[in-house]
């Protein structure tokens, strides 16, 4: 109560501007830091319990029970940047080869992988491995007839960029369509160069330019 109260403004008339009303307290007492593009209770609540996090992940995971073990190895193998930059981008590489390797940066994709592709096998994988979801979501949730049972779903998966606006509309959005895309050639580039593919611009630029045409009749 003393909180909500602190993040009032009891001196605004609530029947004019409701709003400085109700949270003209909290507008006076905090900025928006540089780095956000918002700010509220809950992004306090989240740094907070960040900090929280990083104490206990950073202690001893002996006598843990397995799942807190697991949490902490994790966290270890993320802070640990020299092993990161010693494997570069063989982890990439060892995923790529899981799912049937990348057409854009290989050679011959067509006539050594192409013949034993399987796109159902490939997007199982992706789901049970890796937890991406490609062309169709497929979870284990509440049944919303019974909600004593467990049910499968089967929906639509999220898109390449934040929502269908970013393929259809102009300004900010055709801008960071234009760096989406650039992206997608810039790591298939780099790719290509890893695997020791010869350099073919043009082919990778029109391969990405496919993409975002998929992309884009997905989101229409």
């Amino acid at each position: 109560a003393a909180r909500i109260i602190q993040n009032m403004d009891p001196t605004a008339d609530p029947c004019k501007d409701f709003y400085q009303y109700a949270c003209g307290g909290w507008l006076n007492r905090h900025v928006i830091p540089e780095t956000s593009s918002r700010y509220s209770i809950f992004d306090i609540l989240r740094d907070e319990l960040e900090i929280i996090l990083k104490g206990v992940l950073e202690t001893s995971d002996q006598g843990d029970r397995e799942a807190f073990q697991k949490a902490k190895i994790l966290y270890k193998s993320c802070m640990n940047e020299s092993l990161i930059e010693q494997r570069d981008s063989s982890p990439l590489l060892e995923a790529l080869t899981m799912v049937g390797d990348w057409p854009v940066a290989s050679a011959d994709w067509n006539k050594t992988k192409e013949p034993s592709w399987r796109m159902e096998e490939k997007l199982s994988i992706m789901n049970s491995r890796f937890n991406k979801r490609v062309l169709i979501d497929m979870f284990v949730w509440n049944d919303d007839r019974d909600s004593s049972r467990h049910i499968i779903y089967i929906d639509q998966p999220s898109l390449g960029m934040p929502s269908r606006d970013y393929y259809f509309n102009g300004g900010n959005y055709q801008r960071v369509r234009e760096a989406y895309l650039q992206f997608m050639i810039t790591i298939a580039k780099m790719i290509r160069e890893d695997k020791n593919v010869s350099k073919d611009d043009s082919f990778v630029q029109e391969e990405m330019v496919k993409v975002m045409e998929l992309e884009t009749e997905i989101a229409n």
